[in-house]
């Protein structure tokens, strides 16, 4: 004799299985981490950064090799200060300034240099004038600022 609850217990009804995926707790996770930068972000002040300082001459050398390099490749040194007047030559090319400069540094050995550069000159070009002075001997090498 079949009853009626032969099937399943639940009088012949099959159950549905739902396929939803329930969000609620991504939503309380989204809310906790909402809270959470909401409170970190006033803490961090991104408006201010250290700058590395830099030692700051108060008074220039009394007698150094000046190299003021131009826009058109050209280049003038001249021996400034004390005892050595202003006398200037006018170097071309990155050939002859590196021959000077070995000049100037085997006449006198303890004067530093410093590069004065027009704003048109590349960095890279300032850069191999400072490393090549450092392989010649120079140990002190300045840069000149506009001061206007």
């Amino acid at each position: 004799m079949a009853t009626p609850f032969s099937g399943s217990m639940r009088g012949g009804r099959r159950r549905k299985f739902k396929a939803e995926i329930n969000v609620v707790p991504y939503i309380d996770v989204m809310l906790v981490l909402l809270v959470i930068f909401m409170v970190a972000a006033p803490i961090t002040n991104p408006g201010v950064i250290d700058l590395p300082t830099a030692a700051k001459s108060n008074l220039p050398p009394s007698a150094y090799i000046e190299v003021a390099l131009k826009a058109d490749t050209s280049a003038t040194i001249a021996l400034r200060g004390a005892g050595h007047g202003n006398t200037s030559d006018t170097v071309g090319g990155h050939a002859g300034l590196l021959q000077k400069l070995e000049q100037l540094h085997a006449e006198q050995p303890t004067l530093p240099l410093m590069i004065s550069a027009n704003k048109d000159i590349k960095y890279e070009a300032v850069i191999k004038i400072i490393s090549d002075a450092r392989k010649i001997g120079i140990e002190r090498v300045g840069l000149a600022t506009a001061t206007r």
